[in-house]
């Protein structure tokens, strides 16, 4: 029962980054809040990940590569787009797709690592991407024809793939390093990655209002999605495994979706409520058929 409360709050935090980054982002640019939110988690997971870090000094720096690449694509390039995305796309959308994530991963490991791929799971991935289609067009021909696409919904499709090759280093890499000890290497290295980029939007961090809310939704930032979560669901998976864990991250665009409906005023369309029951069908076809795979190999 422990594993799965901590599952649901998992995907509530995750949910509540983009319910909270919303209204965050209309007052703080993108790359600038993404550096303020992991200087929050720096300090947060610092004096338990600078022991681990100093105890396996040598790994770290083997592995550089690894950490580069991990920064880069689920830190960086994720968190830039994803808060670009709210500028110009609802909360809504941003969830639903979000959750189509775990099929954009498949596809890379397809493409990059030659995974054997089954017909169910082809459906499963077909079922999910017809979802992300109907929400990215609005179900309309016109716009697939003229290519007038929502802006937010292409930088949303960016960081799902980003977040897609983040997921194929975790599961090359991350099994090598001390949990908090690489939380801290990706935080130092993401900031000084983010510092120089800082320059791009120096006009807006000058006017920015820092309102008690805004405060308050950047502590949520830091705190919540960055390292709670991910705390959260790495005891999910000890307890349940990845299969079984992963399971509850659909429940991603379920939280978003009221989130929204209730603090951001947005209204749910019977276009949204289809694509994200068809982005989860297509997910858990897909989950269903790697959890058999799994347990046929053990």
């Amino acid at each position: 029962m422990k594993a799965y409360i901590l599952l649901m709050l998992t995907a509530l935090f995750y949910a509540g980054n983009l319910v909270v980054g919303k209204p965050v982002t209309s007052e703080i640019p993108p790359i600038f809040l993404s550096f303020i939110r992991y200087i929050i988690s720096l300090l947060v997971v610092l004096p338990i990940g600078l022991r681990e870090f100093n105890q396996h000094r040598s790994l770290f720096v083997k592995e550089w590569k690894a950490i580069i690449g991990l920064s880069v694509t689920g830190i960086v390039l994720f968190n830039i787009f994803v808060y670009t995305a709210l500028q110009y796309t609802s909360a809504i959308n941003a969830g639903i797709m979000e959750a189509s994530t775990p099929v954009f991963t498949l596809l890379l490991s397809i493409i990059l690592l030659k995974e054997s791929v089954q017909r169910r799971q082809f459906i499963g991935i077909a079922i999910s991407l017809i979802g992300v289609v109907l929400i990215v067009t609005k179900g309309s021909l016109a716009i697939i024809t003229g290519l007038e696409f929502n802006r937010g919904d292409i930088f949303m499709l960016a960081a799902m793939i980003s977040w897609s090759f983040y997921s194929i280093l975790i599961r090359q890499h991350m099994w090598k390093f001390p949990a908090y000890g690489v939380l801290m290497a990706l935080f130092i290295v993401s900031l000084v990655l983010f510092t120089p980029m800082l320059a791009l939007e120096w006009d807006q961090i000058k006017t920015i209002s820092w309102s008690p809310s805004i405060i308050a939704g950047v502590l949520y930032l830091g705190i919540f999605p960055s390292l709670l979560a991910l705390i959260a669901f790495n005891i999910g998976v000890r307890e349940l495994g990845p299969t079984r864990a992963s399971v509850f991250l659909n429940l991603v665009p379920v939280f978003t979706l009221i989130g929204a409906v209730v603090f951001l005023n947005e209204k749910a369309t019977w276009l949204q409520i289809a694509g994200t029951a068809l982005v989860i069908s297509g997910v858990w076809i897909t989950n269903k058929m790697q959890s058999k795979k799994v347990a046929l190999q053990n």
